[in-house]
């Protein structure tokens, strides 16, 4: 089964999505990062999303799950590196992405979650 590498940076998990989502690896990837965060008691999640080109509205509700999901088990989510047209789409659709954080760089969303004191070590 295809699975996306999740990394652990000090208290801060890390995922790096460089494949097209497909429904089935988003719902393997919200179970995996559970239970990273479980296992490791995280205190944030960054989210690097550069090399999607586009979403659908699952993928769209997937990052809001994640999120809340995360918030849920004590780690801030940040998601990182959106293109504008996938942007553009998540307005479009109207998903509501309350309490998902954005930043444009991997070290602004890290510097998010040392603020957020989710990235010290």
């Amino acid at each position: 089964m295809e699975r996306i590498p999740i990394l652990q940076m000090g208290e801060v998990l890390l995922v790096t999505i460089q494949v097209d989502m497909h429904d089935q690896l988003a719902l393997t990837l919200q179970d995996d990062l559970a239970e990273r965060i479980r296992a490791t008691s995280a205190r944030g999640v960054l989210i690097e999303i550069s090399a999607l080109d586009i979403v659908d509205s699952f993928i769209g509700r997937m990052i809001a799950t994640i999120s809340a999901l995360a918030a849920v088990m004590d780690a801030r989510t940040v998601v990182v590196g959106m293109q504008p047209a996938v942007a553009i789409t998540l307005v479009e659709l109207g998903l509501d992405l309350t309490g998902v954080s954005t930043a444009l760089t991997v070290e602004r969303g890290m510097r998010l979650l040392r603020q957020a004191g989710a990235g010290d070590e």
